[in-house]
């Protein structure tokens, strides 16, 4: 059997998809499974043990005639489809692939999922939702011992926390200032390490402690969230990872996005701590260290 998930991101959005790859995995344990994603994430999810083969979606326009064509012969003979982006670009592919047995909105799908309420549902319920109604009763706890680095390059203490100060560039107001994450760094008692994007390095030094931002691989910053008693940081991918992996979690929210539809959660389903702000310029520190285990 052949069997394509069409996954793209954000990072975010990968992570909370790790127990739906699992599920689908376990469902179709001798099938071949391919995942169509986006390039930042065909590394990663290549050395995961969800999937036999990797294929990069480069989202060609409507114009691109030879990037259709490329698209065309990665969509086609296949068995069924587990279209867990469900967008309007990926419900496209659904005709684009000749029609194979597809679970997710496209119209005409064989397996759609029928929850008038999926675009007001967390991210993992709404791909529990769309399993389920494709015959996938449960999503497992997923195995994530394959997503580890090497982390002795960093010198890093027996305990520590993680602060996760970034967001996207362009969203300014999914940020906690810098001075104040330096001000919740100085209440923990613990080391710090400050993970994130190169771009995000001058953020490292005003908050202190030991920076690795832009220093850290996908595996690696499992590695490091990982072996953290906390994890501090915004809404981001990070954090997503932080919790995935097990990681006693603290999210901060601003008005510019809703926990109840894309908070992180744990490996279990569970919710880490969610403290919220409609401007997280006006979160007190104070209340961030009262939440802390």
């Amino acid at each position: 059997m052949k069997i394509l998930v069409i996954k793209h991101g954000a990072f975010g959005d990968i992570v909370l998809a790790f127990p739906a790859f699992a599920a689908i995995r376990a469902a179709h344990p001798k099938a071949r499974i391919t995942l169509l994603t986006t390039k930042p994430y065909a590394g990663l999810l290549g050395k995961s043990p969800w999937f036999d083969r990797i294929e990069v979606d480069t989202k060609p326009e409507a114009w691109n005639l030879p990037g259709l064509l490329r698209l065309r012969r990665q969509l086609r003979g296949l068995d069924r489809v587990y279209d867990l982006q469900t967008s309007g670009r990926s419900s496209r592919y659904f005709a684009l692939a000749g029609r194979p047995e597809w679970s997710g909105i496209a119209k005409g799908c064989a397996l759609p999922h029928r929850d008038p309420n999926r675009d007001h549902i967390h991210t993992r319920e709404r791909l529990a939702g769309q399993l389920r109604d494709a015959g996938i009763e449960t999503l497992p706890v997923p195995d994530l011992s394959w997503l580890a680095g090497d982390t002795s390059g960093f010198n890093l203490p027996l305990d520590y926390a993680v602060l996760v100060p970034g967001a996207a560039p362009h969203r300014p107001e999914k940020r906690f200032p810098a001075e104040k994450f330096r001000e919740v760094a100085a209440g923990l008692g613990l080391p710090v390490v400050v993970v994130g994007t190169a771009g995000e390095g001058d953020l490292a030094r005003i908050i202190g402690g030991i920076d690795l931002t832009g220093r850290t691989d996908f595996f690696q910053l499992a590695s490091v969230l990982r072996g953290a008693k906390l994890a501090i940081g915004n809404d981001t991918g990070p954090m997503h990872l932080a919790a995935a992996v097990g990681a006693h979690c603290i999210s901060l929210f601003s008005a510019a996005s809703d926990p109840a539809l894309t908070a992180p959660r744990t490996p279990d389903g569970g919710w880490p701590t969610i403290l919220r702000a409609a401007n997280l310029q006006d979160l007190p520190v104070a209340q961030v260290l009262a939440a802390l285990p």
